[in-house]
């Protein structure tokens, strides 16, 4: 058993009934678990308490995880729609979200550093929200900096290889 208000530490979690488990879920989370599966919960809050005690994904692989997800549509779950139409809800009741694009997809999200080796030099620039940074200087492109570091006109998706055919991930 254990005290209310303490979180079990991974290794209790093989001995947690369901109902434990979904308590535990409730008080991390705020809400019950809609699905009541020993294992699957057990995976979910050891992650959880895992990440809280080691700081969670590194940054690297949450920049990957977001520039995959950069480059998909929203979709609807395939079990929502399947509920709305149990309850027949017709089609003009139900909304449509699209998903805007305010940033270029070609580049990773602000906060990010794009990291380049260029004659035998590191060459690192920082995205910022509506710039770049380079060497402690702001930049409005990366063809700028581009053109800094080599004397001559560069497109800087090109020279920092951002193109859409190459990825984030080389």
């Amino acid at each position: 058993m254990r005290k209310e208000g303490r979180l079990p530490g991974i290794e209790d979690l093989p001995r947690m009934t369901a109902a434990e488990l979904q308590a535990v879920h409730q008080e991390m989370f705020g809400a019950a678990h809609p699905i009541s599966n020993c294992q699957h919960l057990r995976r979910k809050i050891a992650w959880h308490i895992q990440a809280a005690k080691e700081g969670g994904l590194p940054e690297s692989v949450r920049q990957y995880a977001i520039g995959i997800a950069r480059g998909t549509e929203l979709r609807s779950r395939i079990s929502e729609n399947a509920s709305r139409r149990q309850v027949a809800i017709p089609p003009d009741r139900t909304a449509t979200t699209v998903v805007v694009q305010t940033h270029d997809a070609r580049l990773p999200m602000p906060g990010s550093l794009i990291v380049k080796k260029y004659k035998g030099r590191t060459l690192v620039v920082k995205v910022l929200d509506d710039a770049f940074e380079y060497e402690g200087r702001r930049f409005t492109s990366l063809s700028a900096i581009a053109g800094e570091i080599t004397g001559t006109r560069w497109n800087g998706f090109a020279f920092f290889e951002l193109t859409k055919e190459s990825g984030h991930g080389h």
